[in-house]
């Protein structure tokens, strides 16, 4: 599994908004689709919601990623 560590200076960031930072998604529809059709694990436990905010300390799966906010 792939490692990421991303840095946010906000106290938190949206799951859409995410994957598109971290390249996963190359807009916010494609992030929109991949949050409904993917399996997408937010500190152990599935995740469907576009808008849930990830903060620091939160650990978010994505296929073979794992991304580690700070």
């Amino acid at each position: 599994m792939k490692k990421k560590n991303i840095v946010i200076k906000d106290k938190y960031i949206k799951l859409d908004q995410l994957l598109k930072f971290v390249g996963e998604a190359s807009s916010g529809a494609e992030a929109k689709y991949l949050i409904k059709t993917e399996e997408i694990l937010l500190n152990g436990k599935r995740v469907n919601q576009r808008g849930k905010k990830i903060c620091p300390g939160d650990v978010v799966v994505f296929r073979e990623t794992e991304i580690n906010v700070c």
